[in-house]
């Protein structure tokens, strides 16, 4: 599962910061306890990529068990499909005759799934695929309360899966949403209605995706849900310490930076700022949480410098000392990176992040 490496620094100390490092163990456990979970719940694992954005890394999820991939965007999916993984979900409305040209030709090169909530999307996907023999899969997207894409009733859902059933070219692989956090039994009963009222009007509905990370603990509780799609759960981050789903000792991922200034004793400057950290609090105090001292704060963020507050802690650093810091939202900080170290049983692996800002 080599992630194309290009170099391998002999020690940690040589790794020149702000860098994001990646405990390859950590990672590995995280993706066996949430893959254990599902199965035991009899629930598919499709992961979603835009949280690590490495070949490497998809591959070892589909090693431990999962039954294909997730991603937001054709980039992303052109880069997993090139390096051999052929179950793909993209979960985001394709639009544009460029894009849907794109698609056409990933299609040829995985088992290829993708979403739509609106006339608009499955009529260029219509225009774009024709072959009865190979149809395209598309499943509807549902808003079941997190009030951002997807149909908004049962009978909206209804009316979009009778255009899709009965045009050449396109099979309806069922429902796929992405639920509000926690108001799993509301989720639930969503789902559960709008596939019955397909099922009633003879339109099978194999397939019903949910997900996200904040849930997946509680995953087994959306029972209609053939499977689930969970991104963050392979690093994890200060956000979910916060929700209580993970422990520091469960975050793979860690930003390396150094103390560049210190112009007072209260106050050190780090070369970390929103080009490495991003500006994500999501609710939270601090733009990451410092593993050598958890009572210090990073108050503030310019492009290439971190304002730490020491004024309620007792650690002293110094001009040149190396802090780890875990940061806010793990997804973001990949996709900052051209590159990322991977630990890993005493080796030291700087390898490119092959769909880092593949945003189309």
């Amino acid at each position: 599962m080599d992630c194309s490496a290009e170099t391998k620094p002999s020690m940690i100390n040589d790794i020149s910061t702000p860098a994001v490092l990646i405990d390859v163990a950590i990672a590995q456990k995280n993706i066996e306890k949430l893959q254990g979970h599902c199965d035991q719940h009899d629930i598919l694992l499709r992961p979603h990529i835009k949280t690590h954005k490495l070949p490497c890394m998809a591959k070892r999820q589909i090693k431990a068990g999962a039954i294909g991939i997730t991603c937001q965007k054709i980039g992303e999916a052109e880069i997993m499909a090139a390096s051999g993984i052929n179950d793909i979900l993209i979960t985001y409305n394709i639009i544009g005759d460029q894009k849907l040209n794109r698609l056409a030709q990933l299609a040829e090169k995985c088992t290829l799934s993708v979403v739509a909530d609106n006339e608009y999307v499955i009529e260029g996907l219509a225009r774009t695929f024709t072959r009865e023999e190979k149809p395209l899969e598309i499943l509807i997207e549902c808003d079941t309360g997190a009030k951002r894409c997807g149909v908004q009733s049962a009978q909206e859902a209804l009316h979009l899966a009778q255009l899709i059933h009965n045009t050449a070219g396109l099979s309806l692989g069922g429902l796929m949403t992405y639920p509000p956090m926690g108001n799993q039994t509301d989720v639930n009963d969503w789902l559960k209605n709008t596939r019955d009222l397909l099922i009633k009007h003879g339109i099978p509905c194999p397939k019903v995706s949910n997900g996200g990370t904040p849930n997946m603990w509680r995953s087994q509780e959306v029972s209609v849900a053939t499977e689930h799609r969970s991104g963050t759960y392979i690093y994890n981050d200060r956000s979910l310490i916060e929700a209580g789903l993970c422990a520091i000792s469960d975050c793979a991922v860690t930003v390396k930076t150094t103390i560049v200034s210190k112009p007072t004793k209260d106050r050190a400057i780090i070369d970390a700022g929103s080009k490495m950290l991003t500006s994500d609090l999501l609710g939270m105090e601090s733009f990451g949480l410092i593993k050598e001292a958890p009572d210090a704060k990073i108050t503030s963020l310019s492009e290439e410098h971190g304002t730490l507050d020491l004024s309620n802690s007792s650690w002293s650093p110094k001009v040149g000392d190396q802090v780890h810091i875990i940061p806010n939202h793990v997804c973001v900080v990949s996709n900052m990176v051209d590159h990322v170290y991977l630990l890993e049983t005493g080796n030291i692996v700087k390898t490119p992040v092959l769909a880092r800002g593949l945003v189309t």
